[in-house]
């Protein structure tokens, strides 16, 4: 009898850990996956050390609705980068290797545009005094490739703040002004660049 009462807690302890190591492992799988999708691009003042450009997202939710922005972030590293590395008055991808993207599950009203729900790529073309920006109906693409403005939906002018802080990696945010507007945000070494919208009606 003393060794039942000895073994039967011991049976029961083992029932009792055994179903919570596989969803251990499951959930520490999550985790590793989540980090090698998105790298989160913060304010930098310091160049960092990695090599390459780092895939990367911004998202935003506006009345219940994604709006996102998928694209690789390149450094300065020291480098030239307006007028050098990104020539002016070219398309440039904004970003590097494949197209940058955005993606909303609403319609966006952009410079009084509308801009359909769905895939769009994103190029710019830097100048000096003034950037246009391009919302392209060919979003998977390698670099701009195969960039084409007879596919173009939308262009935009849009004047440059030059004397932003310095950031090292390129980086996209949504300022979210109401649950209608906000401002998509490019900042990369110094100079940032604003575009507004609002969410049109579902």
């Amino acid at each position: 009898m003393k060794y039942l009462v000895f073994i039967l807690p011991s049976l029961l302890l083992f029932q009792c850990r055994k179903p919570s190591e596989p969803s251990a492992v499951a959930d520490s799988i999550k985790v590793e996956e989540k980090k090698e999708v998105v790298a989160i691009i913060s304010e930098q003042s310091q160049p960092d050390s990695l090599r390459g450009s780092v895939k990367a997202r911004a998202t935003e939710i506006f009345q219940g609705s994604n709006v996102s922005v998928n694209y690789y972030s390149p450094a300065v590293r020291g480098r030239i980068i307006w007028g050098g590395l990104v020539p002016l008055d070219k398309v440039w991808v904004t970003g590097a290797h494949n197209a940058t993207y955005i993606e909303t599950d609403q319609d966006l009203i952009i410079n009084g545009t509308r801009l359909a729900k769905g895939k769009y790529g994103f190029f710019t073309i830097p100048g000096r005094d003034q950037w246009t920006v391009i919302f392209n109906t060919r979003w998977r693409q390698h670099l701009a490739d195969n960039y084409n403005q007879k596919e173009d939906v939308l262009r935009i002018t849009v004047q440059p703040d030059t004397a932003a802080p310095h950031q090292e990696r390129l980086r996209y945010w949504f300022s979210k002004k109401s649950e209608t507007a906000g401002d998509l945000i490019l900042h990369w070494e110094k100079v940032r660049l604003t575009i507004p919208f609002e969410v049109g009606q579902p």
